[in-house]
């Protein structure tokens, strides 16, 4: 970034005025203003280091809503302030929303997650092994990721639209075989989740994305939170960006993310991850014990160590406990974490592929953890 901001184009003087970013929405005045502050100075020091057009964040402390906040520009070329509800891909991040809606089935006895997939899903073939969701919800499922990150790769930079998104998703993976023995060894996979959605369909009489919204989103106050459709009139959609090979901001490569929105395919805003985080602390959407079988790491029987739970990760930071995911795909970065032992969490958007909204959400998180111990 030129810290200077000649005169060389809308672009730069944009770009420029996110080395000091305003804010445009606050949730409310609880927020204590030396914490605001300093929230606001993390954000700031982050943007002008990476670039970044837009940002939207989040704040939870003692279980409740604190704060939200959007900096910079959700739409480059119209001049378009990011807000609390500018709505960002939330790519894996989507991964911790499914877990809930599946943790949700089992707790209601509808969904028994030691059961072979095929139960539930009797589209997905067997295998040379079997395979449960359990083990599919931890990554310990055998099953493949993408096949590569080259941009002709059409589970990467897929273009094509799919109405009925679980069984078109579902084709672009289950003929190929295991790339480990289940329960053995945790290979990460996207393609896993999209088996989880066909499972939730079975368990629940219902398709994926309407169960989604009736039984996880709803019930959370999350009511813009909706999948990314690229064809749709969306309010409040972010542009996408990434860097060229030179670090120019330009647009992001097309992706339609219809055929893997359980793991990467949703949309949502600071604030109503924000209420989601409140509704996982307060087990609104899941009872105490539940929650933590779902932040449980599983054990590969491989003995190699695992951090990973159902859907969420897990760390110990500064001696604090911790679960939360990060994602990352064509146009965006994004980070939630929670401190369930403090009822507080963090969320951070961008709409900048390749940007480490993780540490940018670790900082935030300790400054919300310090905060609340005063």
């Amino acid at each position: 970034m030129n810290r200077n901001c000649p005169k060389a184009g809308i672009l730069v003087v944009s770009l420029c005025l996110l080395v000091v970013p305003f804010l445009v929405f606050a949730q409310d005045a609880k927020v204590a203003s030396a914490e605001r502050a300093r929230l606001e100075a993390a954000v700031s020091r982050f943007m002008a280091a990476n670039s970044v057009p837009g940002l939207s964040a989040a704040v939870v402390q003692d279980g409740e809503y604190l704060w939200s906040a959007g900096f910079g520009l959700a739409d480059l070329e119209n001049s378009v302030p990011a807000n609390a509800q500018t709505l960002y891909r939330l790519g894996s991040v989507s991964k911790p929303l499914t877990a809930v809606g599946a943790m949700e089935l089992w707790e209601s006895g509808k969904l028994d997650l030691d059961a072979p997939a095929q139960k539930y899903c009797p589209a997905f073939p067997q295998k040379e092994a079997p395979i449960t969701t359990r083990e599919v919800l931890g990554h310990l499922a055998g099953i493949r990721h993408y096949k590569s990150d080259a941009e002709d790769d059409p589970e990467v930079y897929n273009v094509r639209h799919f109405d009925d998104p679980i069984a078109a998703g579902l084709k672009f993976f289950a003929n190929d075989p295991l790339v480990a023995k289940p329960g053995t060894h945790f290979t990460y996979s996207t393609h896993g989740y999209t088996l989880v959605g066909c499972v939730m369909e079975g368990a629940s009489g219902e398709k994926y994305v309407p169960y989604m919204v009736a039984s996880v989103f709803l019930p959370a106050g999350m009511t813009q939170t909706q999948a990314d459709d690229r064809y749709a009139i969306i309010a409040h959609r972010t542009r996408f960006y990434q860097k060229d090979k030179a670090g120019k901001i330009v647009n992001a490569d097309f992706l339609d993310s219809s055929y893997k929105i359980p793991g990467g395919g949703w949309l949502s805003s600071a604030e109503d991850m924000a209420r989601f985080e409140v509704a996982v602390l307060n087990n609104r959407l899941l009872r105490h014990g539940t929650r933590d079988l779902m932040w449980t790491p599983l054990k590969p029987s491989d003995g190699t160590e695992d951090t990973y739970g159902l859907g969420w990760g897990t760390t110990n930071d500064a001696g604090v406990a911790e679960v939360g995911h990060t994602g990352g795909q064509q146009g965006t970065s994004t980070a939630i974490f929670l401190a369930p032992g403090r009822q507080a969490g963090v969320v951070v958007l961008i709409n900048l592929e390749e940007a480490d909204a993780g540490a940018l959400a670790k900082e935030l998180l300790q400054i919300a953890l310090g905060a609340a111990g005063k």
